[in-house]
C-alpha cells in the first residue's frame, strides 16, 4: 500500500468516526411535556408525583446519564377547548413525548394531533375504554382502563345474583364510554343496565335531584355511579335528600370516589354519612418498599409546601409515567437515534392566520420513540410496568372498598386473572388461573344493614303482567275466582311460586275469563294469548294440538290418570265385621233368594224325594237348612274308586 493510499484510508476512517460520534453524540437536555388540570381532585396529587419523577430521574446515573430531563406542564382547567390549545402550544416546545392528557375528552382531541406528529401521548388518568391504540396508535394508557373496571363492577353485580343495574354517569367521552363497557361486560353475566341516567357535564344540584327522582322511579336498586371526582360528590347529598341512601339500595362507585377519599386530608367520614354502605373500587397496587419509599417523600415534600391534598393511587400512575418515558428515551439514544424535528408540508398558515401552525413539527423519531415505549418493562410504584400486545397494561387489578361509619374497609380484590378473592392479586397471579372461586368480606349496606339487598322493588310506573284465569263452575280447587283480582287455588299457588323465584320484579295482573256459571273456553283463552290481549294464562289447561299451534306451554305439573278417591273412617274391630261389605238392605235380599231358592227346591223334590217329606215343621227346617247349606256348601257329587 502505497503513502498516498494510507492517508487517504486514514481520513476516511477518521471521518467515518466523526461521523458516528456525531450521531451517537446525547443532547445535553430532553424536554418531556405533563397536560392536565392543576386545580383538581387528580391534579393535585399528580403535578406533586410528576415533578418527583423528574427529580428522581435526574438524580439517577443509571437513566439518561448525562441528558437533563426538563419538564413543560400545561394546565388544562378542566376544558376541553383550553386543553387543545395548551397542549398545541405545549408541542409547539419539541417535546418528545407528553404526560397526560387527564380527560378523556382532551385526549380524543389531542391524539389526532399526536398522530399526525408522532409525539406519543402517556396518559395516567384517561381511562375512557374508546381510546383505543387502534385508532390512535400515539396514545398510550399507562393506567388501567374502564374496560377492566366494568369487569370488575360486573363481577360484583354476578356475585351478589342481581340482574339489573341503573348506570348513573356524566354525559361525556368518559362517562360514555365506561357505561358502555359496563353494559358489555354485564351481558356477559348475563344481566343488564335496566336504565341509564346521564348527568350533564358541570349539572347543578337541582338538575342532578331530577335525574335521581327519575332512576328512583325503575324497578332497580342497584346503583353504578361513573362521573368526575370533583363534582360526584353532589349525588349522594341529593339522593340523600331523597331517601335513596337507605335500606335496599345498593350503590357500586368506580375508582373516582377512591380518589376523593384518599384526597381527602382528614379521612374523617363521621360529617360524610351520607355514603355510609357504598362498595368503591380503587386501582390495585402493590405494597412494596419503592412505593412506600414513594410515598414518604411525598408527604414530606407535601408537608413542606403545605399541600393540603393527600396521595390517591393516580398520582402512583404519573410519578412511573414520567419513568416509562425516561427509560424509554434512553433506550433511544442508546441505540444512536438523534432527537430531531422537521417541519410538516400540511401545515401552512393561511393567508392572514395568526394560528401559526406552522410552528408545529414532526418528532422525526417518534415512530421509534413509540416502539421504545411498548417494550417498557421495570418495577415501579404501581407494580409491574409492561404493555401487552393490545396496549393495555398487564395485571389489571382493583381493590374492593366498603365505606363504613369511621372510614372504608378492604372487602377483597378483582382481577383480570382470577376474579373476586381476598387475596392478593400478586399472590394470585403465581397460581394458575381460577374463577369458580369468587369471594368477598362482609358488607356493611346503606342504612347499616348486613343483609344483602335482593336489587329491585316493583317498579312505580311499570306496567302489570295480564294473566288470565278461568272462572268457571267446576274443579274450584284448582282454580276459582271470588271477585276481581281475588283468584285462588292448586294453580295459582303454583304460579305464584314460580314468580317468587325470579330475580327481577314482575308486578301481575290476573284477569278472570268468564262468568263462574259455566266453564269458559279453554282454547278461546289461549287465543287471547296468541292475539297479545293476555301475556299468559293459568289454569287447569290440557295440553291440546290446536294450542301448542299457536302458543308454548309450561311443563305438566300435575301427574296425569285415574285414581279413585275414597274417604277414611276410624272403624273399632267387632266380631260382624263380616256384615261390613254389604248393606242391611243388600243381606235381606240375599237372604229372601236363598230362601226362595228353598222353596222353589222344595217344590220339584218333595214329591220323589223322601228327605222332603215329613210333617210340615220338618219339610220347613228342610227348607231352611238347604238354603244355609247352599250358602255355606261346596256341594258336587261323590265318587268311589273302585278296585
Amino acid at each position: 500500500m502505497g503513502a498516498a493510499q494510507l492517508v487517504a484510508w486514514f481520513l476516511a476512517f477518521a471521518a467515518a468516526a466523526g461521523v458516528v460520534s456525531a450521531a451517537g453524540a446525547r443532547p445535553s437536555e430532553v424536554a418531556v411535556g405533563a397536560l392536565f388540570t392543576y386545580d383538581s381532585t387528580i391534579g393535585h396529587a399528580a403535578r406533586l408525583a410528576i415533578e418527583l419523577a423528574v427529580d428522581d430521574v435526574n438524580a439517577d446515573g443509571t437513566v439518561l446519564s448525562g441528558t437533563k430531563l426538563s419538564l413543560k406542564s400545561r394546565d388544562t382547567n378542566c376544558s376541553a377547548f383550553i386543553g387543545t390549545v395548551e397542549a398545541l402550544q405545549l408541542m409547539e416546545e419539541n417535546v418528545v413525548a407528553v404526560i397526560g392528557p387527564q380527560s378523556s375528552g382532551i385526549g380524543h382531541v389531542i391524539s389526532h394531533v399526536a398522530n399526525e406528529l408522532h409525539i406519543p401521548l402517556l396518559s395516567f388518568a384517561a381511562t375512557d375504554p374508546t381510546l383505543s391504540a387502534l385508532e390512535y396508535p400515539y396514545f398510550l394508557r399507562t393506567t388501567i382502563s374502564d374496560y377492566f373496571q366494568m369487569n370488575a363492577v360486573a363481577s360484583i353485580v354476578d356475585y351478589y345474583q342481581w340482574k339489573r343495574v341503573t348506570a348513573i354517569y356524566v354525559d361525556d367521552d368518559y362517562g360514555r364510554g365506561g357505561v358502555s363497557a359496563l353494559g358489555d361486560a354485564l351481558a356477559s353475566k348475563r344481566a343488564m343496565i335496566s336504565y341509564k341516567a346521564a348527568i350533564p357535564p358541570n349539572s347543578n344540584s337541582d338538575v342532578i335531584s331530577d335525574i335521581l327522582f327519575t332512576a328512583n322511579m325503575m324497578e332497580s336498586r342497584v346503583m353504578v355511579v361513573h362521573v368526575n371526582p370533583d363534582t360526584g360528590m353532589r349525588i349522594f347529598s341529593a339522593a340523600n335528600e331523597l331517601r335513596m341512601m337507605a335500606t335496599g339500595y345498593v350503590w357500586i362507585v368506580t375508582d373516582w370516589l377512591a380518589a376523593v377519599l384518599d384526597s381527602s386530608a382528614s379521612r374523617d367520614l363521621k360529617d360524610m354519612s351520607h355514603i355510609r354502605g357504598l362498595i368503591v373500587l380503587r386501582q390495585h397496587t402493590p405494597e412494596s418498599d419503592v412505593k412506600n419509599e414513594f410515598i414518604s417523600k411525598w408527604n414530606t415534600v407535601a408537608h413542606n409546601r403545605s399541600i393540603t391534598s393527600g396521595l390517591n393511587s393516580y398520582s402512583f400512575y404519573a410519578y412511573d409515567s414520567v419513568w416509562t418515558v425516561a427509560r424509554a428515551i434512553d433506550q433511544f439514544l442508546n441505540s444512536g437515534q438523534q432527537i430531531n424535528f422537521s417541519t410538516d408540508p400540511k401545515l401552512h398558515d393561511s393567508n392572514g392566520s395568526t394560528l401559526r401552525l406552522s410552528t408545529l413539527k414532526i418528532f422525526d423519531g417518534g415512530e421509534q420513540m413509540l416502539q421504545q415505549l411498548l417494550l417498557t418493562n421495570f418495577t415501579g410504584v404501581t407494580g409491574p410496568v409492561q404493555f401487552g400486545s393490545d396496549g393495555h397494561l398487564v395485571r389489571p387489578a382493583y381493590d374492593i372498598l366498603n365505606v363504613g361509619g369511621s372510614g372504608y374497609r378492604l372487602i377483597g380484590y378483582w382481577s383480570n386473572h382470577s376474579g373476586l378473592s381476598v387475596a392478593a392479586p400478586e399472590i394470585l397471579y403465581q397460581k394458575p388461573p381460577n374463577t369458580s372461586a369468587q369471594q368477598l368480606y362482609n358488607v356493611l349496606w346503606p342504612g347499616d344493614s348486613t343483609t344483602t339487598p335482593k336489587g329491585w322493588v316493583f317498579r312505580n310506573n311499570g306496567k302489570a303482567l295480564r294473566v288470565g284465569v278461568p272462572n268457571k263452575a267446576s274443579f274450584k280447587d284448582l282454580v276459582s275466582s271470588r271477585g276481581p283480582g281475588n283468584v285462588t287455588g292448586y294453580c295459582i299457588d303454583v304460579f305464584n311460586a314460580a314468580i317468587k323465584l325470579l330475580p327481577y320484579p314482575t308486578p301481575v295482573q290476573f284477569v278472570t275469563i268468564g262468568d263462574g256459571t259455566k266453564n269458559p273456553s279453554y282454547i278461546g283463552i289461549v287465543q287471547m294469548v296468541a292475539a297479545n290481549i293476555l301475556d299468559a294464562a293459568v289454569g287447569d289447561f290440557a295440553i291440546v294440538r290446536n294450542g301448542t299451534a299457536i302458543s308454548e306451554y309450561t311443563q305438566p305439573y300435575v301427574e296425569a290418570g285415574l285414581v279413585i278417591v275414597a274417604p277414611v273412617k276410624q272403624i273399632n274391630p267387632s266380631a260382624w265385621a263380616f256384615l261390613k261389605p254389604f248393606t242391611l238392605e243388600m243381606w235381606c235380599v240375599t237372604g229372601a233368594l236363598f230362601i226362595l231358592v228353598g222353596i222353589v227346591v222344595w217344590l220339584l223334590e218333595h214329591r220323589i224325594n223322601e228327605e222332603f217329606r215329613g210333617s210340615p215343621r220338618q219339610q220347613v227346617i228342610t227348607i231352611f237348612w238347604f238354603s244355609f247349606s247352599t250358602m255355606f256348601t261346596s256341594h258336587s257329587k261323590s265318587s268311589r274308586c273302585v278296585t
